[in-house]
């Protein structure tokens, strides 16, 4: 990882009331090299620059912390791609155990790789949907904290959370630019659903400024 580089993820990390410490910061740069590496093979982000893929995908995963009161739980990313968010929450916060959702075999195969070489204990990768998660109870409020990166839209997504989310759990959704008619849907969540739309915070990324909008919901305690 570039010096530059570097001293971007370490200032964005304590920003977020963070501190990434050797360990962390050699595993974020082993985690950018592999992912250049099969990105040259596949297509796992339309991103080519390591600048870019730090803000835009590191920084930008890590954004979620302050939200994770429970550091310790079980996380679900729906939709995990090449491992955003869960990856990079895992690296920061080892503690926690990630499962990692992805319906692409080939993308799945990346996470694995990734998970092995970065020996990150308590990381899973699960090839699936989340639709067909659903039809395992064992799944069914299983998960302390629920999260999704712009990829699935609020109804679906709210209902997978309400199904896979203990009580008093929280799904995390991530969205860029042109969500107010999801933030206006968002406030009028089905009730049978038992979930309560709880806040929603507007940030810009480091450097490039881009917009990022974070929605927040907790799962009623029974």
């Amino acid at each position: 990882m570039e010096k530059g580089n570097k001293e971007i993820l370490l200032e964005a990390g304590l920003a977020l009331g963070i501190s990434l410490g050797e360990r962390e910061m050699s595993l974020f740069a082993s985690y950018l090299e592999d992912l250049l590496r099969w990105n040259s093979r596949m297509n796992l982000t339309a991103l080519k620059s390591e600048r870019d893929i730090i803000i835009k995908h590191f920084i930008d995963s890590l954004t979620l912390l302050p939200y994770i009161r429970n550091k310790s739980g079980r996380v679900l990313d729906i939709g995990s791609g090449a491992g955003f968010p869960g990856i990079p929450l895992k690296i920061a916060v080892d503690s926690l155990s990630v499962f990692l959702l992805e319906a692409s075999r080939k993308k799945s195969s990346f996470l694995k790789n990734v998970v092995r070489a970065l020996n990150l204990k308590e990381t899973v990768v699960i090839n699936s949907r989340a639709e067909s998660m659903m039809e395992d109870s064992a799944y069914e409020g299983f998960f302390n904290i629920v999260t999704s990166r712009a990829a699935i839209k609020l109804p679906p997504l709210l209902r997978m959370g309400a199904f896979f989310l203990t009580p008093s759990g929280s799904l995390l959704i991530m969205k860029g630019k042109r969500t107010d008619k999801e933030l206006s849907e968002a406030r009028d969540v089905p009730q049978n659903l038992g979930l309560k739309y709880s806040e929603s915070h507007d940030l810009t990324l480091p450097i490039t400024d881009d917009f990022r909008r974070i929605f927040v919901f907790k799962k009623l305690a029974s």
